[in-house]
């Protein structure tokens, strides 16, 4: 399947992101001031660069940058609440930001991938009918292949307390392998 010209812009975006503020922390003024950015072109209240999390802000901003609409796409503080929506879709069968089990799925660019952080072990099922907890996701830039196998790097806004690049490791098939720390939840797939 072609990547999409939504797609593409949305990579696009996230790697000018990556570009721009990879080696600076979020306590650094310029990082911050893009930070407040993201919450403010979202609507919602800033309050601090350091002591709120902005990973769901990130990706939210991103995808809004890319041309997506509040009716699309959840835009949120928390990755909970636009994956449960996503995934009410995909059970709907509608909208163009999707929800899927890891084991069903295989990512592509422009895709989202989420998972546990601070060693919870939430699981896709728990997110169907949950939209708050504690979790983060990243943007899928690029799929390849290596000397190791097939893979998946994402971009991902405060991880590290600053934006980064990610990979995750795929199966033959190109399905994410499952891992036992902060293990994955679903992939968003980007129908846009």
């Amino acid at each position: 399947m072609a990547t999409t010209s939504f797609a593409k812009k949305l990579v696009d975006i996230t790697q000018q992101q990556y570009s721009t503020y990879k080696n600076m922390d979020e306590s650094e003024t310029k990082l911050c001031k893009q930070i407040q950015k993201y919450w403010t072109e979202l609507g919602f209240n800033f309050t601090s660069c350091v002591t709120v999390p902005w990973s769901a802000v990130f990706v939210s901003w991103c995808i809004k940058q890319a041309g997506a609409t509040s009716i699309e796409f959840k835009f949120a503080q928390s990755h909970s609440k636009f994956v449960n929506k996503a995934i009410t879709n995909k059970l709907q069968n509608s909208g163009v930001f999707r929800g899927h089990r890891i084991n069903e799925y295989q990512p592509k660019i422009g895709d989202i991938i989420h998972n546990n952080r601070s060693g919870n072990t939430y699981n896709y099922d728990y997110a169907i009918n949950h939209d708050s907890y504690e979790s983060h996701s990243a943007i899928v830039i690029e799929i390849g292949e290596d000397n190791s196998g097939k893979y998946a790097l994402t971009i991902g806004g405060n991880e590290g307390d600053s934006i980064r690049v990610k990979e995750i490791r795929l199966d033959k098939m190109g399905f994410i392998k499952p891992r036992n720390t902060n293990p994955f939840i679903s992939i968003i797939e980007n129908l846009k």
